[in-house]
């Protein structure tokens, strides 16, 4: 038989009175710590001490205007910063002021009797001319009684005026202290005068608040050097006489500092972070410079945001019809950080370009060729020793294009440079006053080829920075001479270190230009000690954030005087725009044979190969013909001439001829030659 149970359950324990002070200061304090009471705190705070400082501001500016004690701030400030030529100035002024006091003090004694004489004087011309008035009324009107009337009206006039100064004047008393309250209250509010915490959320922020000499003053005082300190302190409020001129560059504002004596501009380089949050900035947006004066830095501060937003499209995209000048053009790469256009000369420059991985160097680099690719005249051979397709554009414009990371692709590019040299020799060789046409090689990712095990049969290395290593000889041998004839090495490589961006070979470059870096070290090796001693900062750049943002030092942009670097803002240019403006660099030619391999050591077919480099064009120059057999094979045809041309040419049919004034060879003429060549060949085999 089944039994039920039941289950007693307890009642629950009856929960705990709370007392009601305690409920009452859990409300009060709710009630106290929350923000709206803490805004509504702030703003009877903040009103009434703008009051307060409004009344400091009108009683400074008052003991200012009746005293010396302006300029004698500026005489202390001028004598802090060691400048005795602008305390003299500013202690004649002061002169000036005290003379100009004493006299008007010293006419205060005659001025009570000067001023009872011409209140004498003045009532008696007064009532003499309207009694002559009266007197012409009288006669007018014939009638005596006229004769005060004039008199009769002031009388009047002036008892109205006594009228109405009785009704108003004791609203005015009640009413003045408001008023004057008021306009106090309209100067401090004007001027912000009340404590940090006390202001507005978005001022407290600093968001958006504009630099003004105060601020910078400000932010030297709490910067953490004793001695500027020091030295501010004893300036008083007139610190600002060390700041010149605040002017709008681009999407911020610039100012010279003359720094006191006794302070390095090292110390307030070494402090950017520091100064930047002081200044209500990050500190990517503050940048400081070493002018040409002396104890002097420049600030650009950037406004809050700026160097966030994106700049315009390249013209080289926006603008078709644009052509380049390799002598006297300059490549449109960018901005700088005044919002002016960025544009780099590249005639006779050797050029490097280096970052971190995946900062924009390859962009940068190519927006550069790109637009010198629009010279006609120029020739590139090209080594992307990552072979990602990022130059892919230049098959059909470069004579030479290789493209990949392994060993092998080192050695053609080793030897594609090695081919370059024999032709800067053979133009140094050529008579004097004979001109060239600019060769470019460029190697991106040359890290690679300095870090290269690979040794040819001879066991000299591709790689590293021996004498006997080929790739880093054939860089100095260009670097060297090449500038002279037209023949120049470009490269673009990451993270630079002593292996694998050798002391000698980045010291070559004219031009040089780095993107984000890890350490100051880096920056120095990329830019040059001189550069970042001035102020240039590339380690402090923001990886990720700031790509395609470069720190530029050479003599083919325009840079700031007394600046040794200056920061640009690069123009970026996708692939597919890329493949545009490289289809209008190839329109602008002949027909460009690419080679994409190297060949090294078979015995070659001359008329093969003339027919190889004339590729699909009606015709070619024989100069150019020349150039490109010379860029296929350099040690088979890189000694050629114009005879060496017509005597493998000479009774082929394919022999060069004159076309507009130039000698040309022939596409058609080189096809049949060939024909003709093999029917015969295959004739003499069948007999």
């Amino acid at each position: 038989m089944l039994r039920s149970h039941k289950t007693v359950v307890p009642d629950p324990p009856a929960a705990p009175v709370v007392p009601l002070w305690v409920r009452s200061g859990r409300a009060v304090k709710t009630a106290v710590t929350h923000e709206r009471t803490k805004t509504g705190a702030r703003a009877v705070a903040r009103h009434g001490l703008y009051v307060w400082g409004g009344g400091r501001i009108v009683a400074r500016r008052t003991w200012d205007g009746r005293t010396g004690a302006r300029y004698e701030r500026f005489l202390r400030a001028a004598e802090a910063a060691g400048n005795m030529e602008l305390a003299g100035e500013w202690e004649e002024r002061l002169q000036h002021f005290r003379d100009a006091r004493h006299r008007r003090r010293m006419d205060l004694l005659t001025s009570p009797i000067d001023l009872a004489k011409g209140a004498l004087v003045g009532t008696g011309m007064s009532i003499g001319a309207l009694v002559g008035l009266g007197v012409v009324m009288a006669i007018a009107n014939k009638d005596i009684s006229d004769v005060i009337t004039p008199i009769s009206a002031v009388i009047d006039f002036i008892n109205l005026l006594i009228t109405i100064v009785r009704v108003v004047w004791g609203p005015a008393l009640t009413i003045g202290p408001f008023l004057a309250l008021l306009a106090l209250w309209a100067v401090g509010r004007h001027q912000q005068a009340a404590p940090q915490w006390a202001l507005p959320a978005n001022i407290r922020s600093g968001e958006g608040e504009p630099i003004t000499p105060s601020i910078v003053v400000k932010a030297l005082r709490d910067l953490g050097v004793p001695a500027l300190r020091g030295a501010i302190k004893e300036m008083g409020d007139a610190g600002a006489s060390m700041l010149g001129p605040i002017r709008i560059a681009g999407c911020g504002v610039e100012v010279d500092v003359t720094l006191p004596s006794g302070v390095s501009t090292i110390e307030v380089q070494n402090r950017r972070r520091k100064l930047a949050e002081n200044l209500t900035r990050h500190e990517h947006e503050v940048f400081i410079t070493i002018p040409t004066a002396a104890r002097t830095v420049r600030l650009w501060v950037a406004d809050s945001g700026a160097l966030d937003e994106p700049i315009g499209p390249s013209p080289l995209v926006t603008d078709e019809t644009m052509t380049a000048d390799y002598t006297k053009g300059r490549a449109p790469w960018g901005q700088d950080l005044r919002g002016d256009a960025a544009l780099l000369s590249l005639f006779q420059r050797m050029l490097l370009v280096t970052g971190m991985s995946n900062q924009g160097k390859t962009a940068a680099l190519r927006a550069l060729a790109l637009w010198i690719a629009l010279d006609r005249t120029v020739e590139f051979r090209v080594a992307d020793l990552k072979g990602a397709g990022d130059w892919a554009m230049f098959d059909g414009l470069a004579t030479v294009l290789i493209q990949g990371p392994t060993d092998e692709h080192v050695i053609e590019a080793t030897e594609m440079l090695e081919s370059g040299v024999q032709e800067m020799n053979r133009r140094l060789q050529a008579p004097p006053g004979t001109s060239f046409p600019p060769l470019i090689l460029l190697v991106d990712e040359a890290q690679v080829a300095f870090m290269c095990p690979a040794k040819d049969e001879d066991k000299r290395p591709y790689g590293g920075s021996k004498a006997n290593s080929r790739y880093f000889m054939a860089c100095r041998k260009v670097h060297n001479q090449g500038r002279a004839v037209n023949v120049l090495l470009w490269q673009g490589t990451q993270d630079p270190t002593d292996q694998n961006l050798p002391k000698l070979v980045r010291e070559g470059a004219h031009t040089r230009a780095s993107l984000a870096l890890g350490t100051e070290s880096q920056a120095r090796m990329a830019l040059s000690d001189k550069a970042v001693d001035g102020g240039a900062a590339p380690h402090l750049l923001r990886p990720g954030l700031d790509k395609g943002t470069l720190v530029v030092a050479s003599d083919g942009i325009e840079i700031p005087a007394g600046q040794a670097s200056i920061t640009v803002r690069t123009h970026y240019i996708s692939t597919d725009d890329a493949k545009e403006i490289a289809a209008r660099a190839k329109a602008l030619r002949d027909g460009v044979t690419t080679l994409h391999v190297i060949e090294r050591g078979e015995e070659r077919d001359p008329l093969a190969d003339i027919a190889s480099v004339v590729g699909t064009a009606a015709r070619v120059r024989t100069q150019d013909v020349i150039k490109r057999l010379s860029a296929l094979n350099a040690d088979a045809y890189g000694d050629w001439s114009f005879g060496d041309l017509t005597r493998v040419l000479d009774g082929t049919g394919a022999e060069p001829y004159k076309s507009d004034g130039v000698m040309v060879i022939g596409r058609d003429r080189l096809a049949r030659a060939l024909a003709n060549r093999d029917s015969d060949g295959s004739a003499s085999a069948n007999g």
